[in-house]
């Protein structure tokens, strides 16, 4: 009997111990008990910067115009299709993001920016401060053009008799480009970060601007540097092949460059029904897509011995949303708030 109660005990805590390993198996993670606090979630991951915001001048070409008309027959503005053709390569990189074209060239217009300005660091780093930029590219190309040798071999006929007037005529042309770049600083004029590019290229019996299938010149006074056709000629080579090293140069000295914080700060211009008109715009850094605290300014606080404003004190109105953006003005929409005037300080701190 006794054996009996005892091998029953036994097979009793077989179960018991299975049961209990198979509890465990299917639920892992004990439940919490009454009390205990939980585990903290993982935080998590870092927001990611943006972008390191840059705009590049058309390049100087001054040194090398006289090389340029002679390969070209006319005066190609070198600079700027060498600008364009960078501007490819580091969008397609990813690394930059880079200024378009048409808000380049508006400003420029605007602050009456001359050619002669193109490699000039301060006056660039002036303009990239309206511009809203991180860093200005300025750059030079500093060699184009070519090198041809002529071989002639003539000297059969005197030899053996026969071949008097004949001779043989082998001419290989040679293009040698080389780009200088320097990344500006915007608030020092500091020259950040340097680099080059060279290329060249070189084909037995064919012109400067030949064997580029069906590149058929250029027109306008303009060349078209990253097209196909004009790739696969010896100067179009050679350009293309500086450019890109050039990039990759920039490329490899990103982390030299900082993220600018951009204060923009401006008044309402206007109040018309639910839009809020302001006197700054793009050319002071403002996006559509910015918000902006809007302040009324309740008191000046001044020197008493100069009478200058030394303070102003401001109460919060409310915040707005940009919509619409040109170079010197911006719209918003309310976000938050009411009863917007004209003279209210809008304010926004962005990167």
């Amino acid at each position: 009997m006794r054996k009996t109660l005892t091998a029953a005990f036994a097979v009793a805590c077989v179960l018991t111990a299975a049961l209990e390993a198979r509890s465990q198996f299917s639920n892992p993670q004990p439940a919490a008990q009454p009390g205990a606090s939980a585990a903290p979630a993982a935080a998590p991951a870092a927001p990611q910067g943006r972008k390191k915001r840059v705009a590049i001048f058309d390049f100087d070409y001054a040194t090398v115009r006289s090389y340029s008309m002679a390969i070209f027959g006319s005066d190609i503005d070198v600079g700027k299709g060498v600008t364009d053709l960078l501007v490819r390569f580091l969008v397609q990189d990813g690394t930059y993001s880079v200024i378009e074209r048409q808000k380049l060239d508006m400003i420029l217009k605007e602050q009456n920016f001359s050619n002669s300005d193109r490699a000039n660091p301060t006056s660039a780093a002036k303009l990239g401060a309206i511009l809203g930029v991180d860093a200005i590219i300025v750059g030079s190309v500093t060699q184009f053009g070519n090198e041809t040798k002529n071989q002639n071999y003539g000297g059969l006929g005197g030899a053996l008799g026969r071949f008097g007037g004949g001779g043989v005529s082998h001419k290989e042309s040679k293009a040698i480009v080389t780009l200088d770049a320097r990344v500006v600083n915007i608030d020092t004029a500091e020259i950040m970060a340097v680099a080059d590019g060279h290329g060249e290229s070189s084909r037995a019996s064919t012109s400067m601007t030949g064997g580029g299938g069906g590149w058929s010149g250029f027109g306008g006074g303009h060349v078209d540097f990253g097209s196909s056709d004009f790739r696969n000629t010896i100067i179009g080579e050679a350009i293309n092949n500086a450019t890109q090293k050039l990039s990759e140069g920039l490329i490899a000295d990103a982390s030299k460059l900082s993220v600018r914080t951009i204060v923009v700060e401006g008044l309402i211009a206007a109040v018309d029904g639910g839009q809020i008109v302001l006197n700054v715009g793009s050319g002071k850094g403002i996006k559509v897509g910015d918000q902006m605290n809007v302040e009324r300014v309740t008191r000046e606080i001044k020197d008493p011995n100069t009478g200058q404003v030394i303070r102003r004190l401001t109460t919060p109105v409310g915040v707005i949303k940009i919509t619409d953006v040109d170079a010197i003005s911006a719209i918003g929409v309310p976000v938050s708030g009411a009863g917007f005037k004209v003279g209210d300080a809008v304010k926004t701190i962005t990167q």
